[in-house]
Formats: C-alpha cells, sequence, structure tokens
C-alpha cells in the first residue's frame, strides 16, 4: 500500500518554524495585550462557542488583553495558523496536534487542557447493515490528516482493507469540508462520513443515516473516552505571557463548570452561536442528540493522544513521533486544585 506522508517537508517545516519565531519574536509586547483564539463551528468545540457566546473568556481576560477570535474548519489549518502566529491558542483535535508538535520538533505547541470527548463516528446510509456492505464504498471525512480523518482509516486498516490518499483503494476516503459532506449524503454522492458533531446527528437526523461505527467503540481501554477536542497554545505565547494563558484557563474551566452544571443552557449557547457562525440554525433535536453523545472536561485524556499517534503512524500519516513535553498542565492543575476539582495528567514525564 502506497500511502504520502501527511507531513510538511523539511523546507517547508523549517519555514513555518521560522514564521513562529518572527511572529513572537516581531509581537512579544503586542502579545501582551491580545490573545487570538482558534476553534470550529462543532459542537465538539462546544466550550470553545459557549465561552465565546456568553463572553466568560473575554471577561476571564479583563479589559487590558484584547480579546479575537478565528474560525477553522478542521484541524491542520488551525495548526498552520498557530505555526504563523495568526493566533495564539486553539481548540484542535488530537491528529493535528500531534502533526504540530512532530512537524515542529516539539518547538511550537503545547496541550494546555482537554475540552471534549466522544460525539464522532461512521453515519452510512440505511440500506448498508454491516461492514461487509461498505465494500467500494466512498466515504468522507474533514480534511486529509484531521482526527476523524485518522479514525476512519484507523479503522479501515483493521477490516484489512485497501486505501491511498487520492481516494483509491477498496474504499474511496474522500476527504471535504463538513458542510459538503452533509450536501453529499443528501444528494446520495457519497455513502457515509466519518464525521465530529453535530454533522454525526445531522446527517442521522436530516439524512436518514445510522450510526455504523461509534468511536467510543473502538476505545476500550479508557472505558469509551477519547480525546475529541483539546485546547493547545503556541509555545512562545505560552512562554512569554503564562498569565494570558492562566486567565484563558480560568475561562475555559468555568465554561466547562457551566456547561456541566446547567447543560441546557448550554446547548441554546452552542444553538446561537452556531447560527451566528455558519447563518444557519441547529435544531433543538440535533443539538439535544449531539450533547447526548459527548462529555465535555478539561481532562486531556492522555492516553488517548499517544494512542492516536500510533494510529496516525500505522496509517502512513505520520511518522514516528516522540510526545514527551507535548502537554503543560501545571497552570491547569494549579487552577483545578485553588478550585477543589480533581488534578489531571498527561503523559509519563509532563
Amino acid at each position: 500500500m502506497s500511502m504520502r506522508r501527511f507531513r510538511l517537508p523539511a523546507a517547508a517545516a523549517a519555514l513555518l518554524l521560522g514564521m513562529t519565531a518572527t511572529a513572537c519574536g516581531e509581537d512579544a509586547s503586542a502579545g501582551e495585550n491580545r490573545l487570538v483564539l482558534g476553534y470550529f463551528p462543532n459542537v465538539t468545540h462546544a466550550p470553545a462557542l459557549v465561552g465565546v457566546e456568553e463572553g466568560i473568556y473575554a471577561d476571564a481576560l479583563g479589559d487590558g488583553i484584547e480579546f479575537s477570535t478565528q474560525t477553522f474548519n478542521a484541524g491542520p489549518d488551525a495548526i498552520n495558523a498557530v505555526f504563523s502566529g495568526d493566533v495564539d491558542a486553539t481548540f484542535v483535535g488530537p491528529n493535528p496536534s500531534i502533526n504540530g508538535w512532530e512537524q515542529s520538533e516539539g518547538a511550537a505547541l503545547r496541550v494546555i487542557a482537554g475540552s471534549t470527548s466522544g460525539g464522532s463516528g461512521l453515519v452510512v446510509r440505511p440500506d448498508i447493515t454491516s461492514v461487509d456492505d461498505l465494500k467500494g464504498a466512498t466515504l468522507a471525512t474533514p480534511q486529509l490528516g484531521n482526527t476523524q480523518d485518522v479514525a476512519l482509516r484507523w479503522w479501515a486498516t483493521g477490516q484489512g482493507w485497501a486505501f491511498d490518499t487520492e481516494g483509491g483503494g477498496d474504499i474511496a476516503i474522500i476527504p471535504q469540508e463538513n458542510s459538503e459532506i452533509v450536501d453529499a449524503f443528501l444528494t446520495d454522492r457519497i455513502d457515509g462520513a466519518w464525521v465530529p458533531e453535530p454533522y454525526l446527528s445531522r446527517l442521522v437526523l436530516e439524512g436518514g443515516g445510522h450510526v455504523l461505527v461509534d468511536e467510543a467503540d473502538q476505545w476500550p481501554d479508557t472505558g469509551g473516552e477519547y480525546v475529541t477536542t483539546q485546547l493547545i497554545v503556541s509555545a512562545d505565547y505560552l512562554a512569554e505571557h503564562p498569565d494570558n494563558v492562566r486567565r484563558l484557563l480560568q475561562g475555559h474551566i468555568a465554561t466547562v463548570d457551566r456547561m456541566n452544571a446547567d447543560p441546557q443552557s448550554a446547548q441554546r449557547a452552542v444553538g446561537d452561536h452556531f447560527e451566528r457562525l455558519s447563518g444557519r440554525p441547529l435544531h433543538d433535536d440535533i443539538l439535544t442528540a449531539a450533547f447526548g453523545n459527548l462529555t465535555f472536561t478539561v481532562d486531556p485524556v492522555a492516553s488517548s493522544l499517544a494512542d492516536s499517534a500510533r494510529h496516525a503512524e500505522a496509517v502512513g500519516l505520520l511518522d514516528p513521533v516522540d510526545l514527551d513535553g507535548v502537554y503543560s498542565l501545571d497552570i491547569l492543575n494549579d487552577l483545578l486544585s485553588e478550585a477543589g476539582h480533581d488534578r489531571v495528567s498527561g503523559l509519563e514525564g509532563d
């Protein structure tokens, strides 16, 4: 099986590292007074949607810090924005985080908190009732190398199927934007998709599909828990502006606590913010179904990140990578202790 490595050529990676160093070096004093936060218009990024919609992050950062946001469709774009200095912190899935860590040789980013566990899987047409029916099918993912793309390729490898990054093989894997996936499924141009919420529930409730593979079932060692979204920060920004990062994490903890205490209010905030971003509403039944598939937690579920790296390596989208040092959880754990919450763990050595 011939697979293209999902990593930047050495020259491009070096250029991105240079861009990061230049951006941070030239804008260090400005960075003290600003924080740009990235996130996606997905329900798997609900803590970001709620925290931005309700002003929790802005309030935590205070009047002295200019707070702005940038949205992305999938992880690789968000990681490139961290590299370029366009964002200082971002919510992102595990596999793009791993790729960014590997491409920058550990220099560009740190994982500072978890955000969301669960909420993704493979939805297929109603006439596909078993795994065997998928042979020859066309399946979509949000972007080559993103978290759901790796999950589908890892699962397909376990079925003994051949595939490539060009849409060939026993199944055709076609990366495309989430909104395009919904349209393609509704018009029978694809047979299914491995997607995050709310697109998983939209394919079921709007498209008449059904969940053939719940990704939680692929994580027996963690009791079905796996990191879907985590909060990362530019390593340079963390080193230069730890107080800003501390305030951001205060807002993040407050957001997650509020969401878990009042899920219905959180759903309304997510719906309002999603409509503001996309220009179209999310129906209440979709939001309710999506929230039922998700766990919101600041625990990064670190063991699943290490497994995600191994999965990406196995499907040819990542070279072997050492993740020691990828987590920086000291600030988070200090805040959790102050709030009377349990501390969380990274990988051994973090």
